[in-house]
């Protein structure tokens, strides 16, 4: 219970402490949570990912191990919520949903700073790879999800590729890997931005949430928080074993599968039509319910 009450203090609180001030003090000021965004996704997290990849020390082997096992890790979780959503008979869209919530959890803003707090800066390089690599995944099976609920959806990898944290990753994996060193000027001008990634993104989470509108609490929503909180976590916690990860790359790995829905989630779900107040209210309750799943599995790993 000690190391319970510790978790939520030192780890979940000062980030939901962030989130809070975002919802209370945002529409105070008058800011958009779009501007806040915006700037972030353009600069603040590319310059993050440069910093935390290009510094890193993965050897290759490591990488594509970490790669395949996140991969596949939301792959099966995919095909379970679709088969419970064909399972219970729901319609299509609902069924999209479903595979758009259990394939993107919010492993930017939260999950970085989570994962930051509670196993330090050495599980930064393996937490920032479990980001790229799950928004890129996510981002296609979101795109395709909602094309197949209208039958379309093309251009998903096209969009992925379009994404500033792919133009990223490429330069800092060959800064890494070929042991080049960048100029002091950039060096410092990265790190400065990089250091405003967490606390500008949590912030305009909690303006975010606030924006969402009305929230429904229906059976739906809280199975489709389990999926994304409990069932996507526990596919990780199997899919690892025989992968032979380190302490830290595996518990970076099913922490940032363990995190709430992404609100992109929502916007993807409003852009494409595909039941957004329902999306939206898994969002919220699963970003609210995750202190208790958070904290919980934080002990365990």
């Amino acid at each position: 219970m000690a190391e319970l009450s510790l978790v939520f203090l030192n780890v979940l609180l000062p980030v939901f402490g962030i989130v809070l001030l975002g919802a209370l003090l945002g529409g105070r000021l008058e800011l958009q949570a779009r501007t806040l965004t915006r700037v972030a996704y353009y600069i603040f997290v590319p310059a993050f990912i440069f910093r935390s990849i290009s510094m890193a020390d993965v050897p290759l082997t490591s990488l594509s191990r970490m790669v395949i096992f996140i991969i596949l890790t939301h792959l099966l979780a995919v095909i379970i919520a679709a088969g419970l959503g064909r399972l219970l008979g729901r319609s299509k869209e609902m069924i999209a949903a479903f595979i758009m919530i259990a394939s993107f959890g919010n492993v930017g803003n939260f999950g970085l700073a989570v994962i930051q707090f509670r196993l330090g800066d050495i599980a930064l390089p393996a937490a920032t790879i479990y980001f790229v690599v799950i928004n890129a995944v996510a981002f296609i099976i979101c795109i395709g999800a909602a094309g197949w609920a209208h039958g379309g959806g093309r251009g998903a990898v096209w969009q992925v590729l379009k994404t500033p944290a792919i133009w990223a990753t490429v330069p800092a994996v060959l800064v890494s890997a070929g042991g080049l060193e960048v100029p002091l000027l950039f060096d410092r001008m990265i790190g400065l931005l990089a250091g405003a990634m967490i606390p500008v993104m949590l912030f305009a989470l909690g303006l975010q949430l606030v924006e969402q509108g009305k929230i429904h609490l229906t059976t739906d929503v809280l199975l489709a928080s389990g999926v994304r909180l409990i069932l996507v976590p526990l596919v990780g916690v199997l899919v690892a074993a025989p992968f032979g990860l380190t302490h830290i790359e595996n518990a970076a790995g099913v922490l940032q599968a363990a995190m709430p829905v992404a609100i992109l989630v929502s916007i993807i779900a409003k852009e494409n039509n595909i039941v957004p107040e329902f999306v939206t209210s898994v969002v919220v309750v699963s970003t609210l319910v995750s202190v208790v799943t958070l904290s919980l599995l934080m002990i365990c790993l």
